[in-house]
């Protein structure tokens, strides 16, 4: 439930309760930003329990690196840094390990929006499966640049705040990435006409919902206990 005390209550001042030891305000801060960070691990990992453990240690990592932030940049940029880090180092510790097909039907459904899954027309539908499978055919660097620009609608500045990289390699690898998804996706075509790069322009307005995490709670001054899950709006 959302918590009245802090409705007035910046990212910022939250973080520095949170170190001062107040127990509630590590959890507002994920109750106001988990959505976006969820989206963000789900669509760079393609997989439920591998994003809800990426979020997992990325809110582990914030809760017990609050007292390093030093206020160069927003506090949901510290936040999603952390997150899109903690997906990279899964992705490379899991390089060599089979992952699960691209064209698995009801994996590709568990990343589509609910009102695109089974409210929508079977061909968008179809659209978002082949969509789905492009991206994670990407290179991960690729990956999280088109998903943080292209589907979470981020501006290229603060898409490169967020990957620690300069503004142009954003750029470069969001061509790259495109190029290489424009003829997987170009001959598609839902019933609305739309294109499967249409789609993915049209998402950068929309984030997914999703079941949300549990914040860090502390078992002890600095000892946090993680409970997996995804996110959603409080």
């Amino acid at each position: 439930m959302d918590d009245a005390r802090f409705a007035d209550t910046s990212d910022q001042v939250l973080l520095e309760q949170h170190v001062a030891g107040e127990p509630d305000a590590f959890g507002e801060l994920v109750r106001r930003h988990r959505d976006r960070l969820w989206a963000v691990a789900l669509r760079t990992l393609g997989d439920r329990e591998e994003a809800a453990d990426a979020v997992q240690d990325a809110l582990v990592s914030a809760f017990r690196a609050a007292h390093t932030f030093r206020g160069q940049s927003a506090v949901t940029t510290w936040l999603h840094r952390i997150t899109v880090n903690a997906c990279l180092d899964r992705v490379r510790k899991a390089a060599s390990r089979k992952t699960a097909p691209v064209d698995d039907a009801e994996r590709l459904d568990q990343l589509m929006e609910p009102h695109e899954s089974a409210e929508a027309p079977a061909e968008r539908q179809d659209l978002h499966r082949e969509l789905l499978a492009a991206l994670a055919t990407l290179p991960v660097e690729q990956r999280a640049a088109l998903v943080l620009v292209d589907m979470q609608a981020y501006p290229v500045a603060e898409a490169a705040r967020i990957l620690d990289i300069p503004t142009g390699t954003v750029k470069s690898r969001c061509a790259r990435g495109r190029a290489r998804l424009l003829p997987l996706l170009t001959h598609l075509r839902n019933g609305a006409g739309e294109s499967g790069i249409d789609v993915m322009e049209r998402n950068r307005t929309r984030g997914a919902s999703v079941p949300a995490p549990s914040a860090p709670r502390e078992a002890g001054a600095h000892d946090p206990a993680v409970t997996k899950g995804g996110g959603g709006h409080g």
